[in-house]
This record gives structure tokens, sequence and C-alpha cells, in this order.
């Protein structure tokens, strides 16, 4: 398999570079090809805008930009920018995505959302019509046939992030990235690896976490994606909304998980990891939900880390 690593943290000695480094070997020794962006290292832009279309013909009426329209002239044109392209062929020669991040204000780095908004172009990853012109999306889409995890890290206790924590729950948190961008854009979506108490983690904690990652790597393309409903799949009617005799009477995001009560459960391997499908357990305390980069000296594979 071919396995394309998106990490987006400033810091070469955290505790999330440790475990990219380490999740990484473990996929390689398993016979994958990992290739990876390393945004931070590569001063990816960040910022989506007009520089990035120079060309007066992709814009609209007065030389307004139509954000949309001119990803996709400079796209079929193949007139995208480098940094961009070159994204794109990674895209293209991969089987699947680790998008590796810490958590910060309950989302990813202005750097990684910049990363999205910039590759996943209209007409590659939005808006790709099928032959009869219909939008493919939502379990199918440009970029269908691709799994995609996210591995990140939360400064905050587990039970914080579970069905009655106080941040919300994890599967919702993260529902920007695994329903409106991994499976609106037809990738299949797998329960992420999430590390609590990240500022937390000693030492000799890190090779438990470590393992869990790998184990977790190594089931890349067997674990069973997020049970989303796909919108093609019969459960929507015509103003996209869900049947009202499915999950009648109930109302939030998770009817729109097409097994809620059945998701796959991929147990914890140790204290600071754990799978949103299974049951939260207390944890200590945390003053805060972000990654917790701020903690302990950590030591990796003899490199120094730190927590987050």
């Amino acid at each position: 398999m071919n396995v394309l690593w998106l990490f987006a943290h400033p810091e070469h000695r955290s505790l999330n570079a440790a475990l990219r480094d380490d999740g990484i070997r473990a996929l390689r020794a398993a016979g994958h090809e990992v290739r990876q962006s390393d945004l931070y290292a590569m001063g990816f832009k960040a910022v989506l805008d007009a520089d990035d279309y120079a060309d007066e013909q992709a814009r609209g009426d007065a030389g307004r930009l139509l954000v949309g329209d001119a990803q996709e002239d400079a796209w079929r044109a193949g007139t995208v920018r480098p940094d961009i392209a070159a994204e794109h062929e990674k895209l293209a020669w991969a089987d699947a995505l680790i998008v590796h991040f810490p958590l910060w204000w309950f989302g990813p780095p202005a750097i990684l959302k910049g990363w999205f908004d910039r590759v996943l172009v209209q007409g590659l990853a939005s808006k790709v019509k099928d032959a009869e012109g219909t939008t493919r999306r939502y379990g199918d889409g440009g970029l269908a046939g691709k799994r995609a995890m996210v591995v990140t890290s939360v400064g905050a206790r587990e039970a914080s992030f579970g069905t009655r924590g106080i941040h919300g729950h994890i599967d919702e948190v993260l529902w920007p990235l695994h329903h409106g961008t991994f499976f609106y854009t037809g990738m299949a979506p797998l329960p992420p690896f999430v590390v609590y108490g990240a500022d937390r983690l000693t030492r000799e904690a890190y090779p438990q976490v470590a393992s869990g990652l790998a184990e977790r790597l190594r089931g890349l393309w067997t674990t069973t994606p997020l049970p989303y409903r796909p919108e093609r799949g019969g459960d929507y009617d015509e103003e996209l909304a869900l049947r009202p005799e499915l999950a009648a009477g109930e109302r939030g995001l998770s009817i729109h998980s097409a097994e809620p009560d059945d998701a796959p459960a991929h147990p914890p391997t140790s204290p600071h990891t754990h799978s949103p499908h299974t049951r939260p357990r207390v944890g200590r305390p945390s003053d805060s939900p972000g990654s917790g980069d701020r903690g302990a000296g950590l030591r990796a594979e003899g490199a120094a880390v730190r927590a987050g």
C-alpha cells in the first residue's frame, strides 16, 4: 500500500514527531511505501488567496476571484502552483492518508486547514460529476477508494471527550474532518488514534503508545471504516435530510451513522489512547482540551521529544 503521511506540528522534538517517525518505521517494516508532507518543515503556504490564481482569465466579473471556478480551471489546465501540484501528485499516488496533528482549539493547526483549502481543489475533490452529471460526494467522489485516518493528541482527560464530556464527544469534535472532508470526497474514514493527556505522558509510557499506533497502522487496510450513511444510498430524501423512518425521534450528528450502536471497536492499548467507539474512562485531571504541547521532556528512539 502507498501511504501519504500528512504531518502538521512545528516542533521536530515533539511527542507527535516521535510518533510520526515510529509510525512511518512501522509501515515500512510491514512492506508499505510511505511518503511524507511535513507542512511546517516544507514552509507550506497556509493561506489560499488570489496569488494562487494569478491568471485573470480564471476570475469572474470585474476581476473578482471565484475560488472554486479558479481552482478547477487551473487544475484542468495544469497551471496550479508548483507546491499544490506536488501535493496533487502525492495524493494521486497514495492509497491511504494519515492526517497527523495536535488538536488546537478543537481543530487542526491552520497550516493543515490551509492544505485542505489549497490542495483539495474543485474538480479533483469537490463538485466531481458522474457520467449523468450528478455530483459525487459523501461516500463517493474524486478520492474514492482511498482510506484516511486521523492521528492526534490532546491535553485533556479522556472522559472529558466522552459521551458526557464537557468538550464534546471526540466523534463530533472530529466530524468536520471525518465526515465533511474525508467522507465528502469519497475517502473511507477510519476511527482515529487519539493520545489523551499528552502533556503528562512519561518517557516510560511512550513505548506503549507507540506500540498502540503501530497496531492500528497494521490494520490500515482491514479496519472497518466509520459507518457513515452515503448520500446516494437511499437514506436521504430529495432535500438531503435523513428519511423520517430512520433514527426516528433522534437528532444530532450520530443519526448519520448507519449503525451507531454497532460501530467497530478498537480497544486502547494504553491509558493514554482510546478509540471513539469504546467506553470512556475517567483519567487524570487536565486543565485544557488542547494538545498539551508544553509537556515534560520525553525520549523516544534516542531522540528528545516533548509531549504534544
